[in-house]
């Protein structure tokens, strides 16, 4: 009996592994940041991340300044995927990008139908986002349990759920505007546009040119982690698979492990300091927390399951070989696993609102936790790969015997 298994570049397969490890980091931080939170130095724990530097607290530097940084990440991978990953033919993109749009659309309709009107519709964004560390760190224990296909599947879909999330801080979250700074920024990326038409292959004028950007939309009142998204697609890419010569390959090879290892741990650390207590898990029957553990426990999977089995039901795209509905549903549960993005919105969306911030979190923080758990069971149970008994040697797949 022969199992069908995707070919994963190394590129890939460099990011799998740092997502992966990654995720683990930021296990432990989050719970080093509750314990400590919750002790008798917790009050002095949290003073830390607001003492001021240079006009801003080291929880703003964090969220506007290092998270610029992991924006600047996710666009190098979501470029990658364009060019080079599952995004690249059309029609192989189009199943996770109908699942993220499922994902990204169901969430945000019950948090919606709970909280319309109210003070916390603003939470709307918080229940669509999916975090690939975490989702990827869960597939990575299962190991040959389930197909390489699932994980390249859940990858496009968790990179296109980032740019949805992307688009929703750039439209809905953004503070009052100043045209002449957001000018500015774009005068800067045109540059920088131009600059990579020349073929310019050093990237410290793109830094230097990120850097000014990032504090042109610091000032303008567009969130300034936007500037990292739109540097990496100013960054030249070579279409070649694994071209050791490409900036864009450079600098993405060179930022998984410090944005793994270093960038979202104290994102961890400075946003999970979250008091428990009796009044804080009353707050867990409100609306909005209803609304973001709804969200991402039934939204997300529901979502991305419904309108990928009505995509292929009507013809538009096909599932690959070795995946069937279960996988799709597994992926889809793994996709409640809402955290960095879900933590960095919720700090958009109530700012100034310590209760609701607070809530929010722990929200967050239940609902990936029954995500990441059933979604694992889920899978071990359920996700052994497809066997096929067809003749497959015309194709571009690698097949093993088990």
């Amino acid at each position: 009996m022969s199992v069908v298994q995707r070919k994963l570049s190394r590129s890939f397969n460099d990011f799998f592994n740092s997502e992966k490890a990654g995720g683990i980091i930021l296990i432990v931080c989050t719970i080093f940041s509750l314990l400590l939170t919750n002790s008798p130095i917790g009050e002095n724990y949290l003073h830390l991340w607001h003492v001021e530097i240079a006009g801003l607290s080291v929880e703003h530097w964090i969220n506007d300044g290092l998270m610029a940084i992991f924006f600047l990440l996710i666009g190098l991978e979501l470029e990658r995927e364009l060019y080079n990953g599952e995004l690249s033919d059309f029609k192989n993109a189009l199943l996770p990008i109908f699942a993220a749009i499922g994902g990204i659309a169901v969430p945000a309709l019950i948090h919606f139908a709970l909280n319309n009107g109210t003070a916390t519709q603003a939470g709307i964004g918080i229940p669509m986002a999916t975090d690939i560390a975490f989702a990827l760190g869960v597939l990575a224990l299962l190991g040959s349990k389930v197909p390489a296909s699932l994980k390249i599947f859940l990858t496009a879909l968790a990179v296109m759920d980032d740019l949805g999330a992307i688009i929703v801080i750039a439209v809905f979250y953004t503070a009052k505007l100043s045209t002449a700074y957001l000018f500015g920024a774009i005068i800067v990326l045109g540059v920088l546009v131009l600059l990579n038409k020349a073929r310019v292959k050093s990237l410290v004028p793109f830094l230097i040119g990120g850097v000014l950007m990032w504090f042109l939309m610091l000032k303008s009142g567009v969130h300034a982690t936007i500037a990292g998204v739109l540097l990496a697609f100013t960054i030249p890419f070579s279409a070649k698979e694994d071209d050791e010569e490409s900036p864009s390959h450079r600098l993405e090879h060179f930022l998984h492990k410090p944005v793994s290892f270093i960038i979202l741990p104290i994102f961890a650390l400075a946003n999970t300091g979250i008091i428990i207590g009796a009044e804080s898990l009353q707050t867990l029957g409100n609306p909005n927390e209803i609304g973001i553990m709804g969200g991402l426990i039934l939204g997300k999977p529901i979502g991305i399951t419904l309108l990928s089995f009505l995509a292929v039901a009507v013809g538009i795209c096909k599932l690959p070989l070795d995946l069937n509905w279960k996988h799709i549903t597994g992926a889809g549960i793994l996709g409640g696993i809402g955290f960095t993005m879900s933590i960095f919105i919720t700090n958009l969306a109530f700012v100034g609102n310590a209760a609701e911030i607070n809530g929010s979190k722990m929200a967050i923080l239940l609902a990936s936790l029954t995500a990441g758990t059933a979604g694992f069971l889920w899978l071990k149970l359920l996700g052994q790969p497809e066997a096929f008994d067809e003749d497959l040697d015309a194709m571009d797949f690698d097949v093993t015997e088990i």
